[in-house]
């Protein structure tokens, strides 16, 4: 069990693209699910906010989403991350309507970072397969059984 908790922790990320060095508290994705659902509705509401002419109601409407968002990112990410959202989100000012540019940048903004955190995962995930990789080729060359079904070397005896 203690294994697989390992492994999760190895296989997130942040948007730096660095791996984790077994902390939970550095650049780690605790939801990715959660994440990539928040991601998938944020493009969304960018894709229809860039279509439509909102009211004042909708344009509440959306900064509260907006805000509920991060809250929920905050949530599913590690502490450096959550500081990092943070420092990057616009703010709102309480009781003052954002206007459509403002909504529009502060969504833009959000999927901008959320698809720096995929990527930066997609690269933890392919350095760890290449390290992987080059594991097993390593115990191959100290001259480890092979796979089923692998071929062996010329020369080789039966």
């Amino acid at each position: 069990m203690a294994e697989n908790s390992e492994y999760a922790e190895q296989t997130t990320a942040g948007a730096s693209g660095e791996p984790n060095a077994g902390s939970a508290d550095t650049d780690a994705v605790m939801s990715p699910a959660r994440v990539i659902r928040i991601g998938a509705m944020v493009r969304a509401l960018l894709d229809e906010v860039r279509q439509a002419t909102l009211d004042e109601r909708s344009r509440e409407r959306l900064a509260e989403i907006y805000e509920q968002s991060l809250r929920a990112l905050s949530e599913v990410v590690s502490p450096d991350l959550a500081d990092e959202l943070r420092s990057f989100s616009l703010p709102f000012q309480e009781g003052v309507v954002p206007s459509e540019a403002e909504l529009r940048v502060a969504q833009a903004q959000l999927l901008g970072w959320l698809e720096g955190l995929f990527q930066g995962i997609q690269a933890t995930l392919f350095a760890q397969r290449m390290a992987s990789n080059a594991q097993l080729e390593q115990l191959r060359g100290r001259g480890l059984p092979q796979p089923p079904g692998a071929q062996q070397a010329p020369g080789a005896y039966l």
